[in-house]
């Protein structure tokens, strides 16, 4: 369910004793919310497609982990055709080709190339992998991702900028980092979490957006649980904090301002 039509609901309840918000302040929020909500959407895209391939394993010969990556590819993605190149004698890269027809990922369907690029040793590996040659859902995907692992730091992190798909006339750049819990990456299972700052550009000025621990169940639209602080053009604040009530079923509790928060329910 979009967050437009979520928004759009019976306000269900309000804080006691504080100004609810007016019709107006909720139908702008609303815009500027889905405008937030399609921008990491565009990161979590990107996050999935990075889960494709295992992290790195410190200590093993990067030649035989891009090779055993390269060959384990199918067992996720049957419809993606998957080489390894050595590039020089600190880089190799497995090249994933998806089918020309488009290939089912994740409940999305992806086409084109990308090289996921690992350079470094057995000490310290980096991975990047621009993504700007792949179409999903007949889109391209503008973002890169990457990671850098093992040494005396891990993370994790996407750069997605550009048009925004499906609302004309906006602009985006989301600046995520993927959330690391007890020393394993969250993507490349059934979740990911991210956060991270970024902003959306276009008719109604552009708004500043901190994400902070959105966490998605991979192929949602939705984050199931985290939070979005937009700092809009006009200067207003809006809070959107995402909670899960019961399987598949959710809640969102919009705060503009020092208003009342409306709360709405979401089922995924």
């Amino acid at each position: 369910m979009r967050i437009r039509a979520c928004l759009a609901l019976v306000v269900l309840a309000t804080a006691c004793g504080r100004e609810p918000p007016t019709q107006e302040e909720i139908d702008d929020a609303k815009t500027r919310v889905d405008l937030a909500i399609h921008a990491a959407n565009q990161a979590r895209l990107a996050i999935e497609l990075l889960g494709l391939l295992p992290v790195y394993t410190c200590g093993e010969p990067r030649r035989t982990f891009v090779g055993q990556a390269a060959d384990g590819i199918h067992a996720k993605v049957a419809c993606v055709t998957a080489s390894a190149e050595a590039r020089d004698e600190s880089t190799d890269a497995v090249v994933l080709s998806f089918a020309e027809g488009g290939c089912p990922v994740n409940g999305h369907t992806v086409s084109g190339q990308s090289a996921f690029v690992y350079h470094g040793g057995e000490d310290r590996m980096d991975l990047t992998a621009d993504l700007n040659e792949l179409m999903v859902d007949g889109k391209v995907l503008q973002a890169t991702v990457g990671y850098g692992t093992c040494g005396d730091e891990t993370r994790f992190w996407t750069t997605a900028a550009g048009a925004l798909p499906g609302r004309p006339g906006n602009t985006y750049r989301v600046d995520g980092r993927v959330g690391v819990r007890e020393g394993a990456p969250l993507f490349g299972g059934t979740s990911l979490v991210f956060d991270g700052p970024g902003e959306v550009s276009g008719p109604l000025g552009r708004d500043r957006v901190t994400f902070t621990a959105l966490e998605y169940e991979v192929g949602e639209f939705l984050p199931k649980k985290g939070q979005a602080l937009i700092e809009t053009a006009r200067g207003h604040r809006v809070q959107v904090d995402f909670s899960e009530v019961l399987w598949r079923v959710g809640k969102v509790e919009v705060e503009i301002d020092d208003k009342a928060p409306v709360t709405v329910p979401i089922v995924r």
